[in-house]
């Protein structure tokens, strides 16, 4: 997993950073900068507010690391301490993703204006250098396929310790069978992994192949992944190790952060929602 996931964040480098130069190049081509302040136009005041709330879910999609966060802190070596170099990572990891995606959102929206794709390499919003674009949608797919793979093992260990113990004594749920391969090392192989892994795979596959709609569904995702992983469990955690009392100011504050974001992701689920209604039928 290490290596997949340093070639999946060089693979994010490179087509973030091919998306922010193609931007630049564009608006620099057209010698204007479209779009407006008020961002996309719409039809009527109702129309806006929907696409808003959609904007949001987009934006509570980016940041979906809290999956991975804990898993990631397990396999640190201390010292130092795991929680300060956690810490530091995530900031970091923050700081350097908010800037390309600023940068390319800005860009992408300063070069096409109201017509601005969903994504801009895969979404034809770039058709030259044709080279480029195949390079950075190789890189995405290269990216995707990392990242599919990092975000699962939290869901396959834990329905796969779940089945263990419910389990205990099933051979096709505990029995490893060693395999060699010409030219390969011997590996170990378990039935239960292979027959849930792959379909897990091939059902979520599926399910994004019935849903096409980019923008639109992110926003979902992003409206169920975020109040519930990003915010509650983090702010539950922190109140109850630092024994923080009922109706203190830190309490009082932290709930209210909760409570507005749990606002937010409501009104950003029922915008995703609309969205995908609206594009099935039109």
């Amino acid at each position: 997993m290490e290596w997949l996931s340093i070639v999946a964040a060089i693979m994010s480098f490179c087509y973030a950073s091919i998306g922010l130069g193609l931007g630049f190049a564009k608006v620099v081509e057209n010698g204007m900068i479209k779009g407006s302040i008020e961002g996309v136009s719409a039809s009527n005041t109702a129309d806006k507010i929907w696409l808003v709330f959609q904007a949001l879910g987009d934006i509570a999609f980016a940041y979906p690391y809290s999956l991975i966060l804990l898993e990631i802190q397990d396999t640190l070596k201390a010292p130092p301490p795991e929680n300060k170099t956690m810490k530091k990572a995530s900031m970091s990891a923050i700081l350097i993703t908010t800037f390309f995606y600023l940068c390319c959102g800005c860009f992408g929206y300063a070069a096409f204006g109201d017509d601005t794709p969903g994504n801009l390499l895969t979404g034809f919003g770039f058709f030259e250098p044709y080279w480029l674009i195949d390079f950075a949608n190789a890189c995405i797919i290269l990216h995707l396929v990392g990242g599919y793979q990092v975000y699962s093992q939290p869901v396959f260990a834990f329905v796969e310790r779940w089945v263990t113990r419910k389990f205990p004594n099933s051979g096709f749920v505990n029995k490893f069978y060693t395999l060699k391969l010409p030219l390969l090392p011997a590996f170990q192989m378990n039935l239960l992994r292979i027959c849930f892994r792959t379909t897990y795979v091939i059902s979520t596959t599926g399910i994004a192949l019935i849903f096409p709609y980019f923008n639109q569904v992110l926003g979902v995702l992003g409206a169920l992944n975020f109040w519930p992983l990003a915010i509650y469990f983090p702010v539950e955690m922190y109140l109850v190790q630092k024994k923080i009392g009922a109706w203190t100011r830190m309490w009082i504050i932290l709930r209210t952060f909760s409570l507005v974001c749990l606002l937010v992701s409501i009104i950003t689920l029922v915008g995703s929602v609309e969205g995908i209604i609206s594009a099935k039928l039109s």
